[in-house]
């Protein structure tokens, strides 16, 4: 086993894209945080079901749990940026895991809307642990940021 653990929501891939990255460069392994209710695959839908959801607190239910999240020393957290926060399901999983003790080191994919509160967001709900320095990277990059992902593993001494 591994000391990284890459947990990550995706809603169009680009977050996906930074979490296989990251793999890839560490070897750790890959949780991928599903929400049981999936979200809507039209945009439009999506954000406004986002936006009821985060303005209300909603955690949704997750389909599947991490095993044996004791064996990781650092954990990454990936989501995408919505409406200026984690999306819900990471939300869930934040408040579902204790990270104590842990390294937590958050990365975030956006529109425009660079890292908004989604590395602070996660620092609170990780107070417990060590967080490390995030990653914001352009949805519209996120396949083409290898380089970007790279740099930033060293510089964070992973």
């Amino acid at each position: 086993m591994t000391n990284h653990l890459i947990v990550y929501y995706s809603w169009s891939g680009n977050t996906k894209k930074i979490a296989e990255e990251i793999q890839r460069l560490t070897g750790g392994d890959v949780f991928q945080i599903q929400p049981v209710k999936p979200y809507p695959k039209e945009y439009n839908q999506c954000t406004v079901q986002a936006k009821q959801e985060i303005n209300a607190g909603y955690k949704p239910a997750l389909k599947e749990s991490v095993d044996n999240l004791a064996g990781y020393k650092t954990v990454f957290v990936g989501s995408p940026n919505w409406w200026s926060t984690i999306a819900p399901p990471v939300l869930t999983f934040l408040t579902e895991y204790d990270l104590t003790g842990k390294q937590v080191v958050p990365f975030c994919t956006h529109g425009g809307g660079g890292t908004a509160r989604c590395f602070s967001d996660t620092a609170k709900l990780a107070v417990k642990s060590e967080i490390l320095d995030g990653l914001s990277v352009s949805g519209s990059r996120a396949g083409t940021s290898k380089s970007e992902v790279e740099n930033w593993i060293k510089k964070i001494g992973l």
